[in-house]
């Protein structure tokens, strides 16, 4: 039974993540570019200056700037910045992280316009919680709150598949390949502290967000620059390997079995989407509990998250193994980014431990313990819209549950699941934000015009008590 479902959600997975709905991504994402005259170029160094924008009191929310995009980051730089970069080139080859960084950029107009409306249309919950996302401007926006409703179960299922057991299984397996600590010990552990962060709520969830995330890509990326100082002399020779395999088919060498440009365009496109969630529906869920003055100013640090995310953080796991040539060996996952790791750092040892993929190992500890907290969240919201305040203690009990059960199953069938959710989500999302997308427009003319002449917003806000 249960290798027949794998099969049929499988089936249904491949077609969601095939080139349809792959061009109604990247096309939303051109749209919205346009719509927004290109806002994600305009605007993006002024966005840099908001993330560390003190809230007023005046200012409706729970969180400052810094923690949403904390928080949302949390979500986000995960498994996928390691192990999907990895397998995006060992698929495709190097050009696929030239299309990671075109869904990366056409992805911040799409994640700008999901945090407008999420936060435009949110509400205040019975415990003085705002709550938004999807399922907010579905119901309030569109008058849709079927919709919504099957929006907000997608992302239960998304968030105890993919953002709890996916995350406690990968972290399980890479600490016992590293450091043969076993599976269930990993996993209690892991499930103890994400409880305690999971139960004290957005506030608790930001603040460890805030303290972990920044610390977690610096770190990373500080190894990452190391690295790729020691391998200076052939970077221009990687990026134009990336640009020339970006448009020709790269052939088969070694235990990579060659690709055509329209596998290359496509491994780039979902492995992009996957990492950064752009159009997903997720991450506007934690910029509608931000402090802010308009809705505009929290989209616009919104948008930074694709930007670190896709531009930052993916590049240096790319770089990396490019310039390690192994993406050619066959090796795949978490296991190609730490070799890669290993032979840039020049197989320097730790005692009996490779430097190289010991940092992976550590590195991939903390981005999934955080998605974990982050989807939580998500979760959480999404349950609450669908059967209240009363639903929370029971989804957090199977939420937390699911943590210590993913480091100890194998997770075909979870992940087949939560792919066809997530795959889904996108659909009802992009429908939404194309609906909305003259809402979009003028909240976004009424921000700048006010930032130009100082004359105070005109469009009312839509927020409800």
């Amino acid at each position: 039974m249960e290798e027949k479902i794998l099969n049929i959600t499988h089936i249904i997975g491949t077609f969601l993540w095939g080139w349809p709905l792959l061009v109604l991504l990247i096309g939303t994402g051109v749209y919205l570019t346009i719509l927004l005259k290109g806002i994600q170029f305009v605007h993006l160094f002024p966005a840099f200056k908001l993330i560390l924008l003190p809230s007023k009191k005046t200012e409706k929310g729970d969180i400052s700037h810094f923690q949403a995009l904390m928080t949302a980051l949390s979500a986000t730089v995960g498994t996928g910045n390691i192990a999907g970069v990895a397998t995006a080139i060992a698929a495709g080859g190097p050009g696929a992280l030239f299309w990671m960084w075109v869904t990366g950029l056409l992805g911040m107009a799409t994640k700008f316009s999901e945090a407008v409306v999420g936060v435009y249309y949110r509400e205040k919950n019975e415990k003085g919680e705002m709550s938004g996302g999807p399922m907010y401007y579905m119901a309030n926006g569109l008058n849709m709150r079927w919709l919504a409703i099957i929006f907000s179960i997608l992302l239960v299922i998304a968030a105890v598949g993919t953002g709890s057991m996916v995350q406690s299984n990968s972290m399980a397996l890479i600490v016992k390949d590293t450091f043969n600590v076993p599976t269930w010990f990993t996993g209690s552990i892991l499930t103890v502290f994400a409880a305690v962060v999971i139960m004290g709520g957005i506030k608790r969830i930001g603040n460890v967000a805030s303290a972990l995330v920044p610390f977690m890509i610096f770190a990373y990326v500080s190894v990452g620059i190391a690295i790729l100082i020691l391998n200076i002399n052939i970077i221009p020779d990687i990026f134009a390997l990336i640009f020339d395999s970006a448009f020709n088919p790269v052939s088969a060498t070694g235990g990579f079995l060659g690709a055509t440009v329209k596998e290359v365009m496509r491994n780039g496109f979902s492995r992009g989407v996957f990492s950064n969630e752009s159009g997903m529906g997720s991450s506007p869920i934690a910029a509608a509990a931000a402090k802010t003055k308009h809705p505009v100013e929290q989209a616009l640090v919104s948008m930074t998250q694709t930007f670190i995310d896709t531009i930052v953080v993916c590049t240096f796991t790319g770089l990396i193994i490019l310039c390690s040539g192994l993406w050619t060996t066959g090796v795949n996952g978490a296991e190609l980014t730490g070799q890669a790791f290993s032979a840039g750092l020049q197989g320097v040892q730790i005692g009996s431990y490779e430097l190289g993929g010991t940092i992976v190992a550590i590195c991939l500890l903390f981005f999934a313990f955080s998605t974990i907290i982050g989807w939580s969240y998500y979760g959480n919201k999404g349950i609450t819209f669908v059967f209240g305040q009363k639903a929370i203690p029971i989804y957090r009990a199977v939420f937390i549950g699911s943590i210590l059960l993913g480091a100890l199953i194998k997770l075909e069938l979870a992940w087949s699941i939560a792919e066809v959710c997530i795959g889904l989500m996108v659909i009802p999302n992009l429908f939404a934000l194309i609906l909305l997308s003259p809402k979009i427009r003028e909240l976004s003319v009424d921000y700048f015009r006010n930032e130009e002449d100082g004359k105070g917003y005109l469009v009312k806000p839509f927020y409800k008590e």
